[in-house]
């Protein structure tokens, strides 16, 4: 096949609506009347309203992309034309850098997304909160672990093949844990640093907000339970709920009661959806997958590791 990407920089736009509120429908077809608006009767949260939405387009890629995103010219090229010659590959992120200080790399993907033994993420130019300067040093195209929701390129087959995001987790980590799922039947991940965007980040829910808390812990929960081996869990679990422990103090003392809270709101939470979430586990093709191998809580908080290229 050739380098040259077959596609045009001319694309059609949707946009799903989850059900808001305010007057961005009127906005959009007042202004942007070219735009196709996607209604949703319910706010499904970013798993359930994309995989509503997506039902209705009809195309070889998906491009999902955050609200709170601006591009540059040609950030499409260099990912769909990767894309086009490695047909193993199932989804791509860019390089995501920060709208508000847009020599660092931002939290939502940065430059390509990885799990821990235990499942905690990061990301080449993030690790935890700490974001690096981006000065080209992760320039190269890398297979990855997970790609970021913010920006995330993803063949239509291959959503629909493992059944699109799971709703249930309603926002936060179910691009990990769609991306983990490909890589369950042998698709690969990459990000194409070649493209980048910059993100503003926290525009659904802020870092201060508990239920974001909540989500996260819930959600990594979900992620594992339904993707692990059985040894990993009886391994994993037990240690998670350790240090997940020892995290809910650290709020307590840094964000506030609500924090501690939604820690054990999470566990409670991820409990009650345990019967679900077996019967998810068993219609899933379980493989064990390589992850970092050490410790990212121990790599940053101890020995002091703030850059992924220490690691």
């Amino acid at each position: 096949m050739s380098n040259t990407v077959k596609h045009s920089e001319k694309f059609p736009i949707y946009v799903i609506d989850n059900n808001s509120s305010d007057d961005s429908l009127k906005y959009l077809n007042d202004e942007f009347p070219d735009i196709k608006v996607i209604k949703n009767d319910l706010n499904l949260g970013y798993a359930g309203g994309y995989n509503q939405g997506l039902k209705q387009i009809n195309s070889e890629y998906y491009i999902l992309l955050n609200s709170d995103v601006e591009v540059v010219n040609g950030w499409i090229t260099p990912i769909l034309s990767f894309m086009d010659n490695n047909p193993d590959v199932a989804a791509c992120q860019p390089k995501i850098l920060d709208f508000n200080s847009k020599t660092h790399f931002e939290h939502a993907g940065a430059c390509g997304g990885f799990l821990d033994i235990l499942g905690y993420p990061f990301c080449r130019g993030r690790i935890f909160e700490n974001l690096e300067i981006d000065n080209g040093q992760y320039n190269d195209n890398i297979e990855t672990f997970w790609a970021t929701g913010a920006c995330l390129f993803i063949r239509s087959s291959s959503f629909w093949k493992v059944h699109g995001f799971d709703k249930d987790f309603f926002a936060h980590m179910e691009e990990i844990d769609l991306c983990w799922r490909l890589k369950n039947i042998n698709q690969r991940i990459f990000c194409i640093p070649e493209s980048y965007i910059f993100h503003v980040g926290g525009g659904t829910l802020q870092s201060s907000n508990p239920k974001k808390t909540m989500l996260n812990f819930r959600n990594n929960y979900f992620m594992l339970f339904k993707n692990l081996t059985i040894f990993e869990i009886l391994a994993i679990f037990p240690l998670r709920i350790i240090f997940d422990v020892i995290a809910s103090v650290q709020f307590l003392f840094n964000s506030g009661f609500s924090h501690f809270l939604a820690v054990y709101s999470a566990i409670i939470s991820f409990i009650f959806f345990l019967p679900k979430n077996i019967v998810k586990r068993s219609r899933q093709n379980i493989k064990l997958q390589k992850r970092f191998k050490s410790l990212i809580i121990i790599k940053f908080f101890i020995q002091k590791i703030v850059n992924y290229k220490d690691l």
